[in-house]
């Protein structure tokens, strides 16, 4: 217990020891002060010498989650309710933690259990509003949340999470209103700045900018939290066309997120090679002979557009959006695994079957690109709409965004550009197989000509014109992508080329990008 004193001894006399519980409450007031390091040193002594207490458990899991320790905090939160399985804080922060490591099936289950053992826990409903969001429920997310706020209308996060609610479902002025009453309420809340720099703020109250822009916003601050704290100052620089100072925070941000979750593009390249063997069997299975709905797949990199053609195609009353629903992938685990003769198709459609009774299902689940070969060779009424644009400024808005969870890669823009390249190489070989069973849709010729583009690919989607198509903005639907703000507005232009304001932060992915022949003179 070097460093920092014994805890065992009372300061004011040092010949008196401390009780055990005198101990843990000191563990729990340095925490609460912000004293994390301190409080750090106390929980692992006390967890070291064997004092099962839950509380102290269920604390030191707070601050493992808020280092990036994720499966560390994991063990500890479970051990807190394997201790106290009536602890409802333990449930509701495990639920957080399940969330973060993209468990949302798990995590649903122990924030309900919160609730179930304390309905008056405001944060448990808020909690479970906001997996609930990403779960795609938005309806009973918004039910949640409110519920939070009538339970403690001083409780930030929820003002902060019904925000992200409301920007979802298209309404960005309120969406700012109670964002700003989350800043108002809790001035360190860094996520509700974070949210508040994406949407279309009103110039009224620039308080909160120099909230952010502030030293003191940084202190005793999770190095999550400092991630979105450098995001959104990327984002204000940007709307006001700092770019220098914007590239500044733009490392910063993705150096630390790297920090804490490596990139993994290895992986999603090695994956890429594995399927496209896995397609080239000959006995894979026998396509499913009932006649399906028609399911559609739009595929391709992040932010290279392809929310916008789903909200394009939802405009067709016919059409299901399933949104980045992942039921081919766990189709294809599901087809790996088992032992019996079962159709992968079959699962698939099973799952979709059981979410809706649509004629037509559009399923935007990007990475579906690796499957592209048993998507068109095995999925009955199967048609894939590859999305791309200039690579520079999909690099560029891959990272600029901070995404949730998932595409690590997005942080490093050496590995931005090795998976464009891989993707677009993967897709180029499924092409060539499956001509007619693949759409190219080039988001640059998408947002210059709009109406010949929209035309052509309904055209060739089979489907009756409609002048609806036009005006995708106008979509009443629920849009929880990274792209949900920019979606609201009318089909626009203004993002082609902003790749340059950020030349000199991008050449690391230039210097690959232009390897490629076709790609050579791209910057010229």
């Amino acid at each position: 217990m070097k460093g920092y004193g014994d805890p065992y001894k009372n300061k004011k006399n040092k010949n008196t020891k401390l009780s055990k519980e005198q101990i843990i409450n000191q563990a729990i007031k340095l925490h609460l002060k912000g004293n994390i390091r301190e409080a750090i040193k106390y929980y692992q002594q006390i967890i070291k010498v064997g004092w099962n207490d839950p509380r102290v458990f269920a604390n030191y899991g707070i601050i493992l989650r808020n280092l990036g320790n994720l499966k560390e905090a994991e063990i500890s939160f479970r051990k807190a309710i394997s201790l106290n399985p009536n602890l409802a804080n333990a449930h509701s922060n495990l639920g957080n933690l399940l969330k973060d490591l993209g468990n949302l099936k798990e995590a649903e289950i122990y924030q309900r259990k919160a609730i179930k053992l304390d309905p008056s826990l405001a944060n448990a409903h808020s909690n479970l509003g906001n997996l609930l969001r990403d779960l795609g429920n938005l309806k009973e997310a918004e039910i949640s949340i409110r519920k939070a706020i009538s339970l403690n209308p001083n409780l930030a996060e929820s003002y902060s999470n019904l925000g992200g609610i409301l920007s979802d479902i298209g309404n960005l002025k309120e969406a700012e209103i109670s964002i700003r009453k989350a800043i108002e309420l809790n001035p360190n809340l860094v996520k509700a700045y974070y949210s508040l720099s994406r949407i279309k703020y009103s110039d009224e109250n620039n308080i909160w900018q120099d909230l952010i822009f502030s030293e003191n916003i940084l202190l005793k601050k999770s190095k999550k939290d400092q991630v979105s704290i450098y995001f959104t100052r990327a984002n204000i620089l940007h709307k006001e066309k700092n770019y220098k100072e914007s590239t500044k925070y733009l490392k910063l941000a993705n150096k630390l997120k790297l920090a804490i979750r490596p990139s993994k593009s290895d992986n999603l390249i090695d994956k890429s090679k594995a399927l496209l063997i896995e397609s080239d069997k000959k006995d894979f299975n026998k396509k499913a002979e009932k006649n399906y709905c028609e399911n559609i797949f739009v595929v391709g990199m992040p932010r290279s557009g392809s929310t916008l053609v789903e909200s394009i195609l939802s405009m067709n009353n016919d059409v299901c959006d399933l949104g980045e629903i992942n039921f081919l992938e766990e189709s294809f685990k599901e087809y790996e695994n088992s032992k019996e003769d079962i159709n992968f198709a079959e699962l698939y459609l099973k799952k979709v079957n059981s979410k809706t009774n649509f004629k037509i299902t559009t399923n935007k689940n990007l990475y579906n690109y690796l499957y592209t070969g048993l998507i068109a060779s095995q999925i009955p009424n199967a048609k894939i709409i590859h999305c791309f644009r200039n690579p520079l400024d999909n690099i560029l808005s891959i990272y600029r965004t901070n995404f949730k969870r998932g595409n690590e890669y997005s942080s490093s823009l050496v590995d931005c550009a090795r998976i464009y390249i891989d993707q677009e190489n993967v897709m180029k070989k499924y092409k060539n197989r499956f001509p007619s069973k693949i759409y190219d849709l080039n988001y640059d010729s998408l947002v210059t000509n709009p109406n010949q583009e929209i035309k052509s690919l309904i055209k060739w989607l089979g489907w009756k014109w409609d002048d609806s198509y036009l005006s995708p903005h106008l979509n009443t639907r629920s849009v929880s992508t990274a792209s949900n703000i920019q979606v609201r507005s009318p089909i626009n232009s203004r993002s082609i080329g902003g790749w340059k304001n950020y030349k000199e932060m991008l050449k690391p992915a230039i210097a690959i990008i232009t390897q490629i022949d076709r790609y050579k003179d791209l910057i010229l």
